[in-house]
Formats: structure tokens, sequence, C-alpha cells
């Protein structure tokens, strides 16, 4: 162990820096995790690119980056010493487990919840970080470290599905072909979907999400959805049209999920939504989805090592937030300990 660490700082719009500061101590019910892998969110470049994010602004130097994974190297007070060594995946919010949202159980919707990389908490591109003793989960041989970082945005997926409630036999349409449309394709189909179709205007993203996880891909420029009567539309592209088009995609009685980040405000076929009794929600991060996830990737039911297109070391931060300029860009990882 060493008293100082690396880790890279968005300090302004459009600026990062790579600093050395003390490393975390954990607290009595927290362990030190060494960062092994840290995957480069929509979120993240949209902090660097512009700063903010709705209601969250990034006011000071910001350390960016929730999708993690590691090994413990040192445990607080309360927690078994034999946990030091485990590789673990990182749930990356701290919930305050009083409040009644987190006592129902939707810790996603506390509303004191810490999730790092929202200003002003700090994220995961750095060496080592803290969490609670239990938002580390512990992973099997089989996960590489890349794909157990992934298991935060297959979260998104696996909550978006739960909520759609897909199972056996579903129809299910996704706009977007990004890796959150991809993997929500993938746990479809491991929930039991019987078709699952993308959407993308990309002709190379389209592709890659026939390979992986989709039964069928769209051009919605060249061909309609509206009117395939599926059961379930989940949008994880954030556009507008796509959001139109996909509710007119679904049955009576069916579901919409709305994953993408958007306009705050969207124009939306309200009297088609009453008429057909459609059941419209978004998602907010995400709850109790790490074991189901990590049940997915050791079963080879879900592929997250494909999503990982190009990879960075810690100093080299910057370049990944840039990464998704380069032609066929997937994900980008951040390895801090290159």
């Amino acid at each position: 162990m060493t008293t100082d660490m690396r880790a890279a700082f968005l300090e302004k719009q459009g600026v990062i820096r790579l600093r050395t500061i003390p490393t975390p101590v954990p607290a009595a019910n927290e362990v030190l995790v060494q960062v092994a892998a840290v995957g480069v969110c929509g979120s993240d470049v949209h902090y660097y690119t512009h700063g903010r994010i709705g209601p969250y602004a990034v006011e000071s130097p910001l350390i960016l980056g929730h999708e993690l994974s590691g090994r413990i190297a040192a445990v607080g007070g309360a927690v078994d010493s034999a946990r030091v060594g485990q590789r673990v995946a990182v749930e990356p919010q701290r919930p305050c487990r009083l409040c009644t949202e987190c006592k129902a159980g939707r810790y996603n919707l506390c509303p004191d919840i810490e999730f790092y990389a929202t200003p002003p908490i700090d994220g995961a591109f750095a060496e080592f970080v803290t969490i609670q003793a239990d938002f580390a989960h512990p992973i099997p041989d089989s996960i590489t470290d890349e794909a157990a970082a992934l298991i935060e945005p297959l979260s998104v997926g696996i909550w978006a599905c739960q909520r759609a409630q897909v199972t056996v036999g579903s129809r299910v349409l996704i706009a977007g072909a990004g890796p959150v449309g991809v993997i929500a394709a993938q746990v479809a189909r491991a929930f039991g979907a019987s078709e699952t179709i993308v959407t993308d205007v990309s002709p190379e993203r389209r592709a890659f999400a026939l390979g992986h996880g989709a039964t069928a891909a769209i051009d919605p420029l060249m061909e309609p959805v509206e009117g395939l009567d599926v059961d379930v539309f989940i949008d994880a592209s954030g556009a507008a049209p796509a959001v139109r088009a996909g509710i007119r995609a679904v049955r009576a009685a069916g579901r919409v999920i709305l994953v993408g980040l958007g306009n705050d405000d969207v124009e939306l076929p309200v009297s088609y939504i009453q008429n057909r009794e459609i059941w419209l929600s978004g998602v907010f991060r995400y709850a109790n989805t790490w074991p189901r996830g990590i049940g997915l990737v050791a079963s080879g039911k879900v592929d997250l090592d494909v999503l990982v297109t190009s990879r960075f070391a810690l100093a080299d931060a910057e370049a990944a937030l840039n990464a998704g300029g380069i032609p066929g860009q997937m994900k980008a990882v951040v390895l801090p300990g290159r």
C-alpha cells in the first residue's frame, strides 16, 4: 500500500489532468479497492464535453468514471479481513439506507444518494477507491476485469428489462445500438424474449447488434417501426423521433421504458398511450442488480468483453473520453494499472 495515488481529474470543461493525491482510507464499513478497469460512459463524455448534465454541474475538479472493477486492497475495521485480495465488481453508489425509498428497496431513488462521478462525488479514474463492503461484489475468476467493470451498464439493461417485465416469448424493440442498447438486447434474450429488434441509423452498429443479441436490425430512416405491435419498447437512444416512433410500435397494454438521455421535454403521442393503455416509465440507475448481472456473465448468457474496442492507460484518460470519434468504437476502457 502507498499513501499516495494517481487520479485523472476533470479540471474544467474539456480539460483532464493527472494528479497525485492521498490514497483514500476506508471507513469502518468500507473496503479500499485497487481499480483494475473503468468503462467510459456517455455521461463521463457529457461532463467532459459540456461540464454538466441537467442539474449536475462540474463546479470544481472532479474524478470521472463509475463503471469499475478491481481487487480489495484493505478493509475497514468492521469488515472481514479475509476479503483482502478478493476480485470485485463495484456498485458505484452510496444510498443513505434510512429514507423511505431505501427501506422500500428502491435505494436508487434515495434523495441523498452519492453516486460516483456525479458532482460533487469523485469517481473511479484513479488507482484506488472506497465503497461500502456490500457494494463490492465478489466475481468468479471466469469473469475478466473489463467485463466486471461493465456489469454497471449491464445493470442498466437488467433494470430496464425487469421494469418492462420482459419474459419468455416477449417481442422487444430497442432504439439505439450503442453499448446500452446492445446490452439490453442480450439481457432481453437471456430473459426469454423471442424477438429483439434493434434500430440504429449506423449500419456498423446495426451489424454489431445483429451479432450480439439482436434477432433483427432496422434502419429507422428507411423502414418505419410503427405498427410492429411489440410487447416492449426500450429507448436507449434519447432521440425524440425514436421515442415517438417506438411508442407507436407497442401493442395495447404494452410497456415503454425510457433509458436514453435526451431533451428534458419531449412531445409524446398521449392519445395513443391512453387509448391503448400503454404503461410508460423512465429508469434511474438500478437497485439489487449486481448478483443477477454477475450470474448472466458467468453463465455466458451475456457477453460484455465483446463490447470493449479500445484500452487506455490512466494517463491517457482524456484520449479515452475522446475515443467515441474512432470508427467502429463501441466501448473504451481505462486501465489504471498501466
